[in-house]
């Protein structure tokens, strides 16, 4: 699983980078949000990479800050809300004005972006209002924080919708592992409880 890159920018366009790493190209989709921040052709970029399997391809998504790669990872475990609607979202608003919409349950600023029709805005408002709390949220009568240690975290998640597990409960299962292990466990350490949690 690939979750950063850093290479040589050989091509850009606005929804896709092509990233050159020691001689080999990395296609790379990318929110708009990212492209605007791009360096030139030739310079050096960072990316934050979620790994994405389908049964017939290896997609990879890019990101310039953790705070979109995470709500990217938010964005698809919403029903009906799928990598590339995820990108769309992210290219018409920032994670903060994102997570604002949704606190405020703005239904109209989601719908003006393409794609996003009633039904699914209500989702994104209805799954994602209690995750996206500034605040920490509540649950079992305990203190969750509900964005920390934002890589461990990402990367976890990522690794178990990858190995096949459905977003709803990969993210349930480090979450507890995350309560259970304290607030900033390794990865592998937390890895290794959710996938015990799942067993």
């Amino acid at each position: 699983m690939i979750g950063y890159l850093e290479g040589k920018l050989k091509h850009k366009a606005p929804d896709f980078i092509i990233v050159d790493v020691h001689g080999v190209g990395y296609f790379v989709n990318v929110p708009l949000s990212t492209f605007y921040d791009l360096p030139d052709l030739g310079q050096t970029v960072t990316l934050n990479i979620h790994t994405y399997f389908r049964e017939d391809a290896l997609l990879l998504y890019g990101f310039r800050t953790l705070a979109e790669k995470e709500m990217f990872l938010h964005l698809i475990t919403v029903n009906g809300v799928g990598p590339r609607l995820a990108l769309t979202i992210l290219s018409g608003m920032s994670p903060d004005v994102l997570r604002q919409s949704v606190q405020a349950q703005d239904h109209q600023r989601l719908r003006n972006i393409p794609g996003i029709g009633k039904k699914i805005a209500e989702r994104i408002i209805l799954e994602l209002r209690d995750r996206l709390k500034i605040k920490t949220a509540k649950s079992e009568g305990l203190e969750l924080p509900l964005l920390s240690a934002p890589g461990a975290f990402s990367d976890a998640f990522s690794a178990l919708v990858n190995l096949g597990y459905r977003p709803a409960e990969a993210e349930k299962a480090v979450r507890a592992a995350q309560h259970h292990l304290g607030e900033e466990p390794p990865l592998e350490t937390l890895l290794k409880e959710s996938l015990r949690i799942l067993a």
